[in-house]
């Protein structure tokens, strides 16, 4: 006979650009940590501590769960929407019920945007040197 335990923490990883978010949700608390730092000097400006935590404020959860997030790669903008994708797919991990909810508010989605190369006898990925008729 097998009983069900819950899990310690939900997981969920989250991408943008080059930017990795690994984040666990642990019941309880409140506490949002990235790095080992508290979220608010990860994130010095509103708009990207707005735009990591959507998820949890458009599900009602900002105080259910402590987020604990590893991120790496990247800048600090990509951080805070790879941290907003972790945050919502360890929310599905949590309850599927929560999928249509998230997915009409597009957090489900991975921002697949990435930096074009640059090609050979451009100056940049479509740059072209500056061309004279005459």
């Amino acid at each position: 006979m097998t009983t069900q335990q819950t899990p310690k923490y939900y997981y969920g990883t989250g991408k943008r650009k080059t930017a990795i978010a690994e984040v666990r949700l642990y019941p309880g608390g409140g506490v949002l940590s990235v790095n080992g730092k508290p979220l608010a000097e990860v994130f010095p400006w509103p708009e990207w501590q707005s735009t990591a935590l959507e998820p949890l404020r458009a599900t009602n959860m900002l105080e259910q769960f402590s987020v604990v997030a590893k991120l790496h790669g990247g800048g600090i903008s990509a951080w805070s929407d790879a941290l907003r994708h972790g945050i919502a797919r360890a929310l599905l991990a949590y309850d599927q019920g929560l999928k249509p909810q998230l997915r009409s508010l597009g957090f489900l989605t991975r921002d697949a945007r990435e930096k074009e190369r640059k090609k050979y006898g451009l100056k940049g990925a479509r740059r072209a040197p500056q061309w004279t008729k005459r």
